[in-house]
């Protein structure tokens, strides 16, 4: 995987976004957020009065973990969610002067970005035993040298989803193949600017982490055609309008597409288009007005032990960046394509690079006419 290290590099410049946008990022970020009960189990060996805020992607850590890490530690865990980056970052931006999260998980385009504007804390590896672990080609990247701000937590694609009930699988095989009239008002795409431009570039030949503005245009200009096939936006749960009978065919996540077959959708076939999937990858981070710093450090480490980061990739569908953990999966999680591409799967793909912020307003705007202009 030195793919991961060579092609995900971030070297956007770190200006301040403005107000306008800032104030609409944090009004998505409000609206999506939703706080669980926190995970504590009747019966704890260990009693504590702590509580680590964990800020995460939904439906992103299996309950059993958060049972686990309070049975051992008397930790409870306050778990609370966002839909995108974009929401996660304006929300720890503008908001976490009341120090309200621990820890969040933001996907790596935005590590650097964070890390340069003041907004993380370096982590203390004297506290992570575990950190061996992790398989030394999802670390020490050019995102975060020496990973001073950041632990891969998991990482995935974005490829093509397809019903198999209502379409031919045999028949989509592209990005490209969304577009056709075939499928009017069947189609989902992800609720994620970056990925769904990502993927409109793609399939201009473009690179999914342009950031000219008149590639940026035209990936806009072909979405616009592609609208009245679209039925719905979707990144809270991606497998859900699938399941749900709501779109036939579409973007997914890999690890939605798993589980999705887990629930009884085994007809929704998961595929990397002809043109490149879209990589991401996920890590832990220690915002910077954090208060319970030592508990996120013991909540990192917990998951970053191979028994615990093996349940997390089995439950969710993901790939772990744990090669430790890898080893104690069953063969069919370990050899299975949709959460471990191949090499050549991965030698087309592209993970995902912080664009900078002046290519990030170019995208939003175009971004925000696509949407209203459904």
């Amino acid at each position: 995987m030195t793919h991961l290290s060579s092609s995900r590099s971030i070297t956007g410049r770190v200006h301040i976004l403005p107000k306008a946008l800032l104030a609409m990022a944090v009004s998505l970020a409000l609206a999506s957020c939703s706080n669980s009960d926190n995970a504590a189990a009747d019966g704890s060996t260990a009693t504590s009065n702590e509580t680590l805020n964990l800020y995460n992607w939904s439906e992103y850590m299996p309950q059993e973990i958060l049972d686990g890490f309070k049975e051992e530690t008397g930790i409870s865990v306050n778990y609370t969610t966002f839909d995108s980056n974009e929401a996660m970052y304006a929300k720890l931006k503008l908001l976490d002067d009341s120090s309200q999260y621990d820890l969040a998980i933001p996907s790596t385009y935005y590590v650097e970005k964070m890390a340069k504007e003041g907004l993380l804390q370096e982590l203390d590896k004297s506290k992570l035993s575990n950190f061996k672990n992790l398989d030394t080609s999802f670390t020490n990247t050019k995102v975060d040298p020496e990973n001073k701000y950041s632990i891969p937590y998991m990482w995935g694609s974005t490829g093509l989803a397809i019903n198999g009930d209502t379409v031919d699988p045999a028949k989509v095989n592209s990005w490209n193949d969304l577009w056709s009239p075939n499928y009017k008002s069947q189609v989902m795409l992800t609720n994620d600017v970056r990925e769904v431009f990502g993927m409109a570039l793609l399939t201009l030949g473009y690179s999914g982490n342009s950031s000219n503005p008149d590639e940026i245009k035209a990936a806009y200009d072909k979405l616009t055609t592609l609208m009245p096939n679209v039925k719905t936006f979707n990144s809270d749960a991606t497998r859900m309008p699938y399941i749900e009978g709501e779109t036939a065919l579409g973007m997914t996540w890999n690890g939605e597409a798993v589980m999705a077959n887990d629930e009884g959708l085994t007809s929704l076939v998961y595929k990397y288009p002809s043109e490149g999937a879209i990589l991401w990858m996920d890590n832990f981070v220690i915002p910077k007005n954090a208060k319970q710093v030592d508990a996120a450090h013991k909540f990192i480490d917990y998951l970053l032990r191979p028994e615990n980061a093996k349940i997390v990739s089995e439950e969710i569908g993901y790939a772990s960046p744990n090669s430790a953990a890898r080893e104690l999966m069953d063969e069919s999680v370990r050899n299975n394509p949709a959460i471990y591409p191949s090499k050549d799967v991965l030698a087309k793909a592209e993970f995902q690079e912080d664009v900078g912020d002046e290519a990030l307003q170019v995208y939003q705007q175009y971004w925000d006419k696509l949407k209203t202009g459904r």
